[in-house]
């Protein structure tokens, strides 16, 4: 008989497959009664299956009374309730995987499409605009300033690509880094001083609205010129302050991954030509996804075998 998991939302569809064929699968997401789906499942689940994103709290654990493992795919931060896993011996489980690479791509993509206005110009060809006017001219990425919000693993990775670009890059952050590049403890002071900011840091107390109104007045001299890329999570910005400097032309553009209330995006964002909008995919890769999904089955055949766990989250992680 096969052991039967609770997946709470849809995941990476070869990996759900994989999981269908080994286990019973359960899934939260689409049952009109939650409440009364959980419960009449609830006798049977010793598995859950999750994101890093949604994460599980207690009080769904506390409805799966013979739970025994919580399998994340992606890498949970705030997201997962740890304390209350640990407190009914819950084994919480990740997959680890090197991200930094493709989510600085993701950002380097966003700053060249808004710069340079690819996808206006992708609507401006296939509206058939280009057989009656010129299309609308970009900006140069080369010999501009680029701060970088953030110097960790992906703000590297960011700073990398920038330099290949002939751009000068900054950076600001808590602390000064072991890099020659030019260090700022005032953010409005490097926005000042920069075309582009890239917002790579975490999402904690300090930095939730750090790109304020402040630092968007200050961005790229105060001329109306400046770009905003945020790759990182979406109230680090400030969106109404944001939306106010586009709107008004005070900015010249943004590259959105991330929003303040995700998958919701606010219909101002939508109706504008000087934003590049993604839907959260930074990590969404072919390559990343069959790495997780990998992980994600490996945690769960152990836990069911009575093996050692191969990829538990760390006690005490807390990032974001």
């Amino acid at each position: 008989m096969k052991e039967e998991i609770l997946v709470l939302l849809p995941i990476f569809a070869p990996t759900l497959a994989a999981l269908e064929e080994r286990y019973t699968v359960h899934k939260l997401w689409l049952a009109p009664d939650r409440p009364a789906f959980l419960s009449e499942v609830a006798p049977r689940v010793r598995a859950m299956v999750t994101s890093g994103l949604v994460g599980c709290d207690a009080a769904t654990m506390q409805a799966l009374p013979k739970l025994e493992i919580v399998a994340c795919y992606g890498s949970p931060r705030a997201t997962l309730d740890t304390a209350a896993a640990k407190a009914r011996g819950i084994v919480c489980t990740r997959t680890p995987d090197d991200i930094e690479a493709s989510v600085a791509d993701l950002a380097m993509g966003l700053m060249l499409d808004v710069m340079r206005r690819i996808t206006v110009c992708d609507r401006f060809v296939r509206d058939r605009r280009w057989e009656k006017e010129l299309a609308p001219a970009g900006r140069e990425v080369r010999g501009k300033g680029c701060g970088i919000i953030g110097f960790g693993g992906i703000g590297q990775g960011v700073a990398r690509r920038a330099q290949a670009f002939d751009m000068a890059v900054s950076y600001f952050g808590p602390r000064k880094k072991d890099t020659p590049l030019p260090y700022y403890n005032d953010l409005a002071a490097m926005a000042a001083a920069v075309d582009v900011l890239v917002v790579c840091c975490p999402l904690l107390p300090e930095t939730r609205d750090l790109v304020d109104v402040r630092v968007l007045e200050a961005l790229g001299r105060g001329k109306g010129q400046g770009y905003v890329i945020n790759i990182a999570r979406g109230p680090v910005v400030n969106e109404a302050a944001l939306i106010t400097a586009l709107r008004e032309k005070r900015i010249a553009g943004a590259g959105l991954d991330v929003y303040w209330d995700e998958p919701r995006v606010p219909q101002a964002l939508l109706d504008m030509d000087n934003v590049v909008l993604a839907p959260h995919v930074g990590t969404h890769t072919q390559e990343v996804r069959e790495e997780r999904g990998r992980k994600v089955l490996a945690n769960l055949e152990a836990h069911f075998a009575g093996q050692p766990v191969p990829y538990l989250v760390p006690e005490n992680d807390t990032r974001r």
